[in-house]
């Protein structure tokens, strides 16, 4: 059986209305969940379980995704599987940095929660952030052609129209995975993952920032990252004064 492989031309404007590209959506800064004491003390080591229909979306959506990736040398489904589970891993990294390796409740009768969020710059308060990353790596160079944007903008391709020759194959590869979330199949998925606008609108930010950051060739972008760096992690006294800003 054949399947139709969704194309980049099928855009998310039909389920989401008119829309931004995701390049004019990459920001500068982006704001993480502030520390939150009383959640820190209620939270549970696994969070909330799925139940099994949401999981069965998770494995449906991620199958369609898989399909989705094309048989390139490099930018392929293995590429984007090792680089989730490295994302996955870093994450469980962040979240419980080896110097405190230790479970959820010695870390709470430690009082240590407040001290892991700062350190990781609010990312261990933040489960929707841990899994807009993760979903990043995912996603990242699903329908990728195999050719660099360079040539794709000299070929005058239809994406590279599309997307003004600014990181095509990223910007492309946003549309194609956010359109596909937002299908009625997986509308259990999407409630597990945000609750309001608010949290959708992080969420997609989030992913947004992320695989766009991927473009590392792009002059415009790479400016970007490091005046972000510059700003989160200058050097002020002797000492690093993280300015990456929670809220």
């Amino acid at each position: 059986q054949t399947r139709r492989r969704r194309s980049s031309s099928d855009s998310i404007a039909s389920t989401t209305g008119s829309r931004t590209s995701p390049m004019e959506e990459v920001s500068e800064i982006i704001y993480l969940r502030s520390f939150d004491k009383e959640l820190a003390k209620n939270r549970t080591p696994d969070g909330d379980a799925l139940g099994s229909d949401v999981r069965g979306q998770v494995r449906h959506y991620v199958k369609e995704i898989a399909s989705l990736y094309r048989d390139n040398h490099f930018h392929n489904l293995e590429h984007a599987s090792h680089v989730t589970m490295s994302a996955n891993k870093l994450m469980n990294r962040i979240i419980t940095p080896e110097e405190m390796d230790f479970d959820l409740e010695t870390r709470r009768a430690k009082g240590l929660s407040a001290e892991v969020h700062n350190s990781t710059f609010g990312i261990s308060s933040d489960p929707l952030a841990q899994l807009a990353i993760v979903f990043s790596a995912l996603i990242h160079d699903v329908e990728h052609s195999g050719l660099p944007n360079k040539q794709l903008i000299q070929q005058n391709s239809a994406l590279a129209v599309k997307y003004d020759n600014k990181s095509v194959a990223e910007q492309n590869s946003v549309d194609v995975a956010w359109d596909l979330l937002m299908q009625p199949e997986f509308n259990l998925l999407r409630a597990a993952i945000y609750s309001t606008d608010e949290e959708r609108k992080s969420f997609r930010q989030l992913v947004v920032n992320c695989v766009m950051a991927t473009d590392i060739m792009d002059a415009e972008l790479k400016t970007l990252r490091q005046n972000r760096w510059d700003r989160a992690f200058h050097t002020s006294g002797g000492s690093v004064a993280a300015c990456f800003s929670n809220a």
